[in-house]
């Protein structure tokens, strides 16, 4: 029977964030839903109790036994889910109210629209820079080498002069919460796992807004416990600038 919502999470040693995040998910969600995790830890002595926790929650579980990457890992919910919207969720995410509802009333009266990126808000409610324009190469460099001294490119790039009291279209919607339909979902064959980790969801959302929209949707707020893990680790980092090549190499080398 097909439930209206699937929810998939991919884990990576980051069991205590995943249960707040499923604490929160299961005490605000009045729709129901069938969710999943998808477990791409290894040796964590820690992954027992964790099993545990998602048995009393009522939530499936899948052992990847490896390290499968961000977009792989939520592609596996395309083996088990019968659903008619999909959200995809980082573990560092927590809900303070049901945005499921007001999310699926907005997709139900616009068709025309593939996926919704909520308001993502830090803990003090300050808005993060979850949503972009399309990258560009010189977009990668600001990023990490010019936020102090290309301020105004950042600020376009970050889409910080939109109205964020309204709905919009955009064109890059950063991936740690995002609500697709399913078939829709389906149909472009889930994530391109050639994308290990990062860019992903630039890739995902240039896709759908070829096809269809993707909509920034004010009425809900998300809390994301964003670490930006790249721009304090080397070796993420070293992983980000890859996903970029692969991603220019994909849809061309956009320098500014």
């Amino acid at each position: 029977m097909m439930q209206p919502l699937s929810i998939s999470i991919v884990a990576f040693h980051d069991y205590d964030d995943i249960k707040k995040a499923i604490t929160s998910i299961v005490q605000y969600t009045s729709i129901p839903y069938e969710m999943y995790v998808f477990d791409n830890s290894v040796d964590d002595p820690q992954k027992e109790e964790f099993q545990s926790f998602l048995q009393v929650n009522h939530v499936h579980y899948v052992d990847n036994h490896e390290n499968q990457g961000f977009g792989k890992g939520h592609n596996h919910a395309l083996e088990y889910i019968d659903s008619k919207y999909h959200a995809i969720i980082n573990p560092d995410i927590v809900i303070q109210e049901d945005v499921f509802g007001p999310i699926f009333q907005y997709l139900d009266h616009h068709p025309e629209v593939g996926m919704v990126i909520p308001k993502i808000v830090d803990d003090t409610g300050h808005l993060q820079e979850a949503y972009r324009k399309e990258i560009t190469v010189f977009d990668m460099f600001t990023r990490y080498f010019g936020r102090h001294i290309f301020k105004k490119r950042i600020q376009d790039h970050t889409l910080s002069y939109m109205d964020y009291s309204k709905p919009f279209q955009v064109p890059f919607a950063q991936g740690c919460f995002l609500v697709i339909r399913t078939n829709l979902f389906r149909k472009l064959h889930g994530f391109d796992d050639r994308f290990f980790m990062y860019m992903e969801d630039a890739d995902l959302s240039k896709r759908i807004n070829q096809v269809s929209k993707v909509m920034y949707f004010p009425d809900v707020e998300v809390i994301h416990h964003w670490q930006k893990g790249s721009h304090k680790n080397k070796r993420l980092f070293k992983i980000h600038v890859q996903s970029a090549r692969k991603y220019f190499h994909k849809w061309g080398w956009k320098l500014w």
